[in-house]
Formats: C-alpha cells, structure tokens, sequence
C-alpha cells in the first residue's frame, strides 16, 4: 500500500551518490514523513521560498511538489561576486501516494517556510473483472 512505496520514494534520495542531479534536490528539500492512524503527514523544509513559489501536482498515483525560485539580483560595476549560494531555479520531489488518493483528499499548509502536507490512507479497491459479451447474429 501507501507505505512502502512513499518510503522507498523518500529514502531513494540519500541513497543516490553525491554528484547526482537529484542530490540538491533531497538537500533542499528535506522531508520528514510521520505514519498517522488516517494517513501520512510530510513535512518539507522550504526555507526562503514563498506560497507563490510552490505546486503540488498530483499525477498517476504520484504526488510531486515542486518550488520555482527566480531571483533578479542586479551587480553594480564597482564589485563582482567571486561566489554565489544562492540557488536559482527549480527543484521537485516526488512521492508515490496511491492511485486511489484524489486532489481533494490531500490538504497541504505552508507557513514559516516548512510545507505540511496530509495525505490520507486509503485501501486499494479490487478491480471487479468486467464481463464482456459479444451479441449473436
């Protein structure tokens, strides 16, 4: 079910060498996820970015948040940057939350640059196997 998958999906991060383009993102991104009675709740620290910042997609089961940061900083002649931390651009995770979970069932909150998102639990519905007929002439 929910579990498994949304643990191997966060934990698939730390395990990636450093020189991986997705290691910024799991560094940026930090998540911790706390197992609930109803759900899940994931908590991703998103220090410096604003709620205009950030989208929440949901897609085939999977939940990808993503933060876009676009910085116009303007160098004046007398002075030039030998170094710059900052970081321009977009990052994303993803995790995956089941193919039952709908957009509606998700309740996300960002307050104080940490993004709280509330993915409830839901049992996979067994696919009642269709009959198909076929008319006689």
């Amino acid at each position: 079910m929910l579990m498994p998958s949304l643990f191997d999906e966060f934990f698939d991060d730390f395990s990636r060498p450093v020189v991986s383009k997705n290691f910024y993102n799991a560094t940026i991104m930090k998540t911790d996820v706390k197992e609930l009675d109803d759900g899940f709740d994931l908590e991703i620290e998103l220090p410096g970015y604003k709620k205009e910042d950030l989208s929440l997609e949901l897609k085939e089961g999977y939940l990808t948040v993503s933060a876009n940061v676009k910085k116009e900083t303007k160098e004046d002649k007398k002075s030039h940057y030998l170094r710059r931390e900052r970081y321009i651009g977009t990052s994303s995770r993803s995790f995956y939350v089941g193919e039952e979970v709908t957009e509606e069932d998700i309740k996300a909150k960002f307050e104080d640059g940490v993004l709280n998102i509330f993915v409830p639990k839901k049992e996979a519905q067994p696919k009642v196997p269709e009959s198909k007929y076929i008319a006689i002439a």
